[in-house]
């Protein structure tokens, strides 16, 4: 039934913030547009809808994440957003090759680190923090 994973999308207060954080773990700006209107808003039953729409994608790995930063409506926090015990989405997990250089990468560009890494289901893992609160999770598969 499923084919494939195909992107996350992520609202945004701050996009150049956001797009800066994702340039870090190696995605490129592929797209970069405004959607407003019709049928961009009976598509995602938000009334009066505009955006700045941005497409990042991951050549190496072939994942896509798209931003949205919403001039209207409003957009609706999430206090809750970085807690792993809430219900709904829980966090993104991408697979790297050496997750202590990575995890050292990160830090020198003031990303923060939310947890140690352990070693848990044949993999190393670590939490860190992404755009508005969410949690992203690193992976390195062991042999």
């Amino acid at each position: 039934m499923i084919k494939s994973y195909d992107h996350l999308t992520i609202a945004v207060t701050n996009l150049e913030s956001a797009k800066e954080f994702f340039q870090i773990l190696g995605f490129e700006t592929t797209h970069d547009l405004v959607i407003e209107g019709e049928p961009f808003s009976t598509f995602m039953d938000i009334k009066n809808l505009k955006a700045q729409h941005v497409t990042l994608k991951h050549q190496a790995a072939n994942v896509e994440i798209q931003l949205l930063y919403f001039y209207s409506p409003e957009p609706q926090t999430d206090p809750h957003i970085g807690r792993l015990d809430k219900l709904g989405y829980n966090h993104l997990c991408f697979g790297v090759k050496d997750i202590e250089a990575v995890v050292e990468t990160l830090k020198t560009k003031k990303i923060k680190i939310l947890s140690h890494i352990m070693t848990f289901n044949s993999r190393k893992l670590v939490y860190i923090r992404g755009p508005e609160g969410v949690v992203i999770e690193l992976a390195e598969w062991l042999n």
